[in-house]
């Protein structure tokens, strides 16, 4: 690969042509911003690590992602396929959060870096404002070209490389010189009636004229290297840094108008491009704009914090147990305000218990876990009687404040937040520092807001655990808790519930022994996630084992099942295979409900979707019938039984992924049969974060010489 050695040597070798590899992306495509995540090997994480066209405090939100997150790059690598969104509208209705933090007007492509064995990540780009809707082909094509080269690079590297913890910013073109023309163009700008100065990507004022600065009401020497709405009192407001942000994401040009006191109109034009922005100042402008509400200095929360609550927020609604509660915390809040540790804890029964932490060691956890409300050895129990947050910029502050509080870690820095909803005391979040740390009026004024956003995430989140371990606990009841034993038979099952929601699901397996020589295995799935599905769930697991365990064939067993069920009206639907293993004839019967067909593998390299005719859905039609399938069942053949969620695959094709996952199974011929179902889940779920319940069943003869006939 140009501008890489065939083994690079180490991380750092690979990140520098990621980069290089990033920029020349950028130019190819004419996009105006490039990001490169990576998926992180320890937990369905993303990583940013490489940027370029946008400041690094842009994309402070957007370091680490879940792979679950609702965002385009997330989407493009569970779904394998480019994602692309025209306009703003379009990320509204597709991705509300996204849009939410960012509402500009851009283009955004997403797309999976796949490589041979492995997806590493995802390619993010975007484009300005006044590119078309719709991507072209040869666009489309520019795209994955280059996620196929960023994959090679990954596949030839000697190893995975480590993920720094912030991303590494790209330039996309040499920079610029100083020359007789520069200055010839300085002399240029200096000789015109209006004022003209130029910002770099980060805001900095990197350059300005005589007439600019006047304009201004400042000595250049005072301007340059500031930002304005920091320079100046009067642009201090996060209005007017969205216009500058606006141009940075956009890369469209833009004005606006604002009031220079007591009495002075200007009028800013802005003029983005991939290195800066160019600003054209013109006195006079629109004297009806209205006039920038005045708040006191110390109030003011800039724009670059208000957004990052923008984004929090939007996380916040989206978190569903209190880990994922903890998670978010600790990827993004405690990085937000450069925080090194955590501490969430719940009130209950007049004592606080420690829901998750990050940062501190397992004695430091015990000594202060289940402290009451009311001690002294921590400002916790005060802060959320007071419904007041506490700041600590020094142990020496904390010791004035509270002297009976032992030293019980090495933090430095202590913010104590209460989470109270409507005067109710939930918890307390504490975010701490290895540092002394001097807490700025806006980081107390964003945290205390961000307290109530995760008071009412942690509330949801408890109530969200309490149903979730309620239905998991009859989810679990309802399945068999052990299988039996079948001389002749190697069985291993496997159910795992979905990513998402609390609801109870209807996928079920079993394995009935009908005598020494038969037995029966049995998979299905009722339709919805309910407790009503998972109460029907356990109904046809009954009628299956009572008809199989009665001598019913194949075909009867679904038929009578399907009778009940229809006489039950119960308004949901059931799929399901059974299957008939007759060990003494070497043979094994199916019949099916409408249900995903089973796979054989018959040893390496020989497995193959098995073609079984199947009937309707049980619960349709009271007179239904169920065609039977015969075929041979060698010895040490597998067969493998599972649920729709095993294949169904957002953008697949289902008959690819399954052809796929029999391959996957002639591919472990001879491991574990448990280690096998792993390789089967992770085959279709490489993040392993399927948002659908799975059962599979998997059967393997292994004939001993009493049972081989």
């Amino acid at each position: 690969m140009p501008g890489m050695d065939e083994s690079p040597g180490d991380a750092g070798a690979v990140h520098d042509v990621l980069g290089t590899v990033l920029a020349d992306t950028v130019r190819r495509t004419g996009a105006s911003i490039g990001a490169v995540y990576l998926i992180e090997e320890a937990e369905p994480v993303l990583r940013l690590v490489a940027l370029s066209g946008l400041p690094p405090d842009f994309a402070a939100p957007w370091e680490r992602l879940p792979l679950t997150a609702p965002v385009p790059v997330a989407d493009a690598i569970r779904e394998g396929r480019l994602i692309w969104v025209g306009d703003q509208d379009e990320m509204a209705r597709h991705y509300p959060r996204v849009a939410a933090v960012l509402p500009y007007e851009f283009p955004l492509a997403a797309i999976a870096l796949s490589g041979v064995h492995r997806c590493w990540g995802g390619l993010v780009l975007t484009w300005p404002a006044d590119h078309p809707r719709e991507a072209t082909p040869r666009e489309r094509g520019h795209i994955a070209s280059s996620a196929r080269r960023l994959a090679r690079l990954l596949d030839d590297a000697p190893r995975p490389p480590a993920l720094p913890d912030h991303p590494r910013v790209v330039p996309t073109e040499a920079p610029h010189h100083p020359s007789q023309t520069g200055m010839a163009a300085a002399d240029y700008l200096e000789r015109l009636p209006e004022g003209a100065l130029s910002l770099d990507l980060d805001g900095v004022i990197t350059f300005l004229t005589t007439t600019a600065a006047q304009l201004l009401g400042r000595d250049a020497e005072r301007l340059l290297g500031t930002r304005p709405w920091q320079a100046l009192p009067w642009l201090d407001d996060p209005v007017y840094e969205d216009h500058y942000r606006t141009a940075v994401v956009t890369r469209a040009p833009l004005s606006y108008t604002a009031l220079r006191p007591p009495d002075q109109w200007l009028t800013f034009h802005l003029y983005p491009d991939t290195s800066g922005i160019s600003v054209r100042i013109t006195p006079g402008g629109e004297q009806s704009a209205p006039d920038p509400p005045a708040r006191p200095a110390a109030t003011v929360t800039p724009t670059g914090r208000l957004y990052q609550l923008v984004h929090l927020a939007a996380a916040l609604t989206e978190t569903v147990s209190v880990r994922d509660l903890v998670d978010l915390i600790a990827d993004q809040v405690l990085p937000a305000f450069r925080a090194q540790g955590l501490v969430l804890s719940v009130a209950d029964a007049g004592r606080l218990r420690i829901s998750g932490v990050r940062g501190y060691p397992a004695d430091v956890i015990e000594r202060i876990d289940g402290l009451p409300l009311d001690t002294e050895l921590t400002p916790a129990g005060q802060v959320l009687a007071s419904a007041t947050p506490a700041f600590f910029t020094s142990p020496a502050e904390m010791a004035r404040a509270y002297p009976q509080a032992p030293r019980i870690s090495d933090k430095q820095a202590w913010a104590f937040l209460p989470l109270v909803i409507s005067g109710r005391p939930v918890g307390c979040c504490i975010v701490s520092y290895h540092q002394p740390h001097a807490f700025t009026a806006d980081e107390r004024a964003v945290l205390t807001s961000l307290a109530g956003l995760i008071a009412q995430a942690l509330d949801r989140a408890r109530l969200y655990d309490t149903q979730h371990n309620l239905v998991h606990g009859l989810q679990q009841a309802l399945l068999p808790r052990a299988l039996p034993t079948v001389a002749g038979l190697d069985v291993a099952a496997r159910y795992l519930p979905g990513s998402h929601g609390v609801d109870v699901g209807g996928d079920f397996y079993d394995l009935l022994r009908l005598d020494d020589t038969t037995a029966a295995a049995v998979i299905g799935d009722v339709e919805g996630h309910s407790i009503a599905a998972a109460a029907l769930m356990g109904q046809v697991r009954t009628a299956i084992h009572a008809h199989a365990t009665a001598g019913a064939a194949p075909d009867q067993v679904l038929a009578r099942t399907n009778r009940l069920l229809t006489d039950l009206d119960t308004g949901l639907l059931v799929s399901c295979l059974y299957a008939h293993l007759d060990l003494s004839r070497d043979e094994v019967t199916l019949a099916s409900a409408g249900h995903v067909p089973p796979l054989l593998c018959e040893g390496p390299d020989h497995a193959r979707v098995l073609d079984v005719e199947p009937g309707p859905l049980l619960g349709i039609d009271a007179c239904a019938c169920y065609p039977v399938t015969r075929l041979s069942l060698p010895d040490d053949a597998t067969l493998a039984l599972y649920t729709d969620g095993l294949v169904e695959v957002p953008g697949t094709d289902l008959t690819q992924v399954t052809t796929a996952l029999a391959k996957q199974l002639a591919d472990t011929h001879g491991h574990d049969l448990e280690a096998r179902i792993d390789s089967l889940v992770r085959r279709t779920w490489p993040g392993g974060r399927h948002t659908d319940d799975i059962a599979v069943l998997l059967i393997r003869v292994a004939r001993t010489p009493s049972t081989a006939g």
